[in-house]
């Protein structure tokens, strides 16, 4: 009997498995209806969405890669994912990360947890665990849907880049997975604060709206006239950057920065938040928050990181203006118009010819030459200049440019009529998008991988 006895206790202390612990976590999330609602929208209204607007008379020309979802599948990802980083991403980690913590506050139930896995270490890396594994659903949803809409509604085409020249269809389809691969980071930093502000905040609903109000706020950064090292340190500029994957060559540098600076907000949010639940006070049961010790273990290590990020930054990238200068707006221009010029000429069934005959060249002014010729805004002119071979007279047109603070820019043409006067051009097969009446750009903002 004695034996029995002790045998018996040892199995009554022994620790929950982490495996079973993250198991039970798991169920516990996907068992909430409003998770399973999240899981079938993230399946199901990408494809729906994408289809839907692909087949529409009118696409969303101001999102980029929108004035391309009548001519490959391959743009509706990418119009989603820049939904999805504007809205869905935050949103979905606050859901998922902000409440995991704070739903056993709000139940009552910290006390029935800890008796059953005896380990608040184990408690925390298996809520954290589910919650990531939820999340990489949720993103996985929203890849997967998006791009069988746009493949089933329009097809496996080849894309236009950034700076205008083709991705073939599988050059098009690896980077639009690389692209939603990069925006996992920033998707981590996002999920990490919200375990942070869902241990350190308890039931208070703030810990929920704490990543879309951090999301929010470094959106908001990005539309301001801030020095490159600035917005580079902020972990959401990987939903921006993703764009240099569609240039050739590829404009990496500020992608891998916004990559690093998310990964390494992840962990530190993620360390913050499992030293607070370590040192909290579960016999309490009016637990409401970490209070002062929110303030010195949460906020004030991610204001310092930011510091010590962009500091690091302005000295591995000496760029501390806008990035935006007149002889990278000119070389972008002049490279996307001889590559769509090319794309126009084989429309309309021309003789052939190449970039290096073309010999293209922009000229760009900013509010008329009035002031510095840099920065973003909706003022700077472009006359691109081309020359066709046997051809003496060099051909000419116009372009208002209005470009935004990441480097982005839409060029409209404004003459002449035969060239991108048109939104359409009549083709030997029947009217076709005219490729050169407006196109998006993008600006190398690093002074360094510019030269490169």
């Amino acid at each position: 009997m004695t034996t029995a006895t002790a045998e018996d206790s040892v199995a009554i202390v022994r620790r929950v498995p982490l495996s079973r612990g993250y198991r039970f976590e798991l169920v516990k999330l996907v068992s909430q209806w409003r998770i399973r609602l999240l899981v079938l929208a993230c399946w199901i209204a990408p494809a729906l969405f994408v289809a839907g607007v692909s087949q529409q008379s009118t696409l969303p020309s101001d999102t980029l890669f929108g004035r391309w979802m009548h001519a490959t599948g391959w743009a509706g990802p990418l119009v989603m994912l820049g939904f999805a980083g504007t809205w869905a991403l935050p949103l979905l980690t606050s859901v998922v990360a902000g409440d995991v913590f704070a739903a056993e506050d709000r139940l009552g139930t910290w006390r029935h947890l800890l008796v059953a896995v005896r380990s608040p270490r184990r408690i925390f890396v298996a809520k954290s665990l589910a919650s990531l594994t939820v999340i990489l659903l949720l993103v996985a949803g929203l890849v997967c849907s998006s791009v069988i809409g746009g493949l089933a509604s329009v097809g496996n085409q080849p894309l236009v880049g950034l700076d205008g020249h083709l991705l073939t269809p599988g050059d098009a389809a690896g980077r639009v997975l690389l692209a939603w691969l990069c925006a996992l980071a920033p998707t981590l930093a996002l999920a990490a604060i919200g375990l942070l502000g869902s241990v350190a905040l308890g039931r208070s609903p703030m810990g929920l709206l704490l990543p879309p109000l951090v999301a929010l706020g470094m959106q908001v950064a990005q539309m301001l006239p801030l020095p490159v090292a600035v917005r580079l340190a902020l972990p959401g500029y990987a939903f921006i950057s993703w764009n240099g994957l569609f240039t050739s060559p590829a404009q990496l540098g500020p992608l891998l920065i916004g990559v690093a600076v998310s990964l390494v907000w992840a962990v530190l949010a993620t360390a913050l938040a499992h030293l607070l639940f370590l040192r909290r006070d579960f016999t309490n049961l009016a637990y409401d928050g970490a209070g002062r010790r929110a303030l010195t273990l949460g906020l004030l290590p991610l204001a310092a990181l930011t510091a010590v990020t962009v500091a690091v930054v302005a000295v591995a990238t000496p760029s501390m203006g806008s990035g935006i200068e007149r002889d990278k707006v000119q070389r972008s221009v002049a490279t996307a118009f001889a590559h769509l010029y090319r794309l126009q000429t084989r429309q309309l069934h021309r003789p052939a010819v190449t970039e290096a005959k073309l010999r293209t060249t922009a000229a760009c002014t900013k509010s008329d030459g009035q002031g510095a010729q840099e920065g973003a805004g909706n003022d700077w002119r472009c006359v691109v200049t081309w020359h066709l071979p046997d051809v003496t007279v060099a051909g000419t047109a116009i372009y208002q440019l209005d470009v935004a603070s990441d480097g982005r820019f839409v060029a409209d043409g404004d003459g002449p009529k035969e060239v991108n006067g048109y939104f359409l051009v009549r083709t030997p097969t029947g009217d076709a998008p005219n490729p050169l009446w407006q196109f998006d750009g993008n600006v190398e903002l690093l002074d360094t991988t510019s030269k490169g």
